[in-house]
């Protein structure tokens, strides 16, 4: 999967991914595309008034984050989780904070906004 801005699957700025009330807080909620053979996939947090985006891509293997439940946090909701080898990343930056990744690992940030009411790609 390319995560780049070059990736033809990547959805362009202003579409609208859902409803801001569609993500609970705190909560999660993954998107993908698929355009010919290439995929994107990325996922919202809300927590409180944080509200970030990010590649659905672990930096550490390149894995999708989300396990079979489609859940991106830990149980408690402070953590992103990767579900393939329990790393963990901070909500609001994507900085991992422990887990196989080099703690200098990040997520790939996926601008997001809200507009009127919708979580839209910026």
């Amino acid at each position: 999967m390319r995560d780049a801005e070059d990736n033809p699957a990547r959805p362009p700025a202003g579409t609208v991914l859902c409803a801001l009330d569609e993500v609970a807080s705190p909560g999660s909620k993954g998107f993908r595309w698929r355009e010919g053979e290439a995929m994107f996939a990325g996922f919202v947090v809300r927590k409180g008034e944080t509200l970030v985006g990010y590649v659905d891509s672990c930096p550490h293997a390149g894995w999708p984050l989300a396990g079979f439940a489609g859940r991106y946090l830990t149980r408690d909701n402070d953590l992103i989780l990767c579900a393939g080898h329990a790393a963990l990343f901070r909500i609001e930056d994507g900085g991992c904070v422990a887990g196989p990744c080099p703690t200098s690992a990040r997520l790939t940030p996926w601008p997001i906004a809200v507009q009127d009411g919708q979580i839209v790609t910026a």
